[in-house]
């Protein structure tokens, strides 16, 4: 008998929890659990967490991919919400790609497969 796995959960280093909770809420994320030691946002169906960190490299080196059904509409979303981010790009490997880097370097890449033709 075999164990599924259900869903992987990045952990992402943020610098001020605090500060990654009102970033996180402006991209349509609500909070979860929100401690002074960890934070867990959610939407969708997607879900981040969030533990303190003072070394800003580790962040800066750090990201997630998030599937999305249509990165166009997020950008637009991302946009109406004061986001900075440049628009969403096809890339070869068949994927439509939106990136967005958090206050602290967390790169989030939302990614919509291409219909293949």
């Amino acid at each position: 008998m075999n164990g599924r796995i259900t869903a992987t959960v990045p952990v992402l280093a943020s610098l001020d929890i605090a500060e990654s909770a009102a970033y996180y809420q402006t991209l349509g994320f609500t909070i979860n659990l929100h401690l002074p030691d960890y934070l867990i946002v959610v939407r969708d169906g997607c879900e981040l967490h969030f533990w303190p960190c003072d070394e800003k490299h580790i962040a800066e080196n750090t990201s997630c991919y998030i599937r999305s059904d249509d990165v166009d509409a997020l950008h637009a979303e991302f946009t109406e919400r004061g986001v900075r981010h440049r628009p969403p790009v096809s890339q070869p490997w068949g994927m439509r790609e939106l990136y967005i880097l958090d206050p602290h370097g967390n790169l989030l890449k939302f990614g919509e497969m291409l219909a293949q033709d």
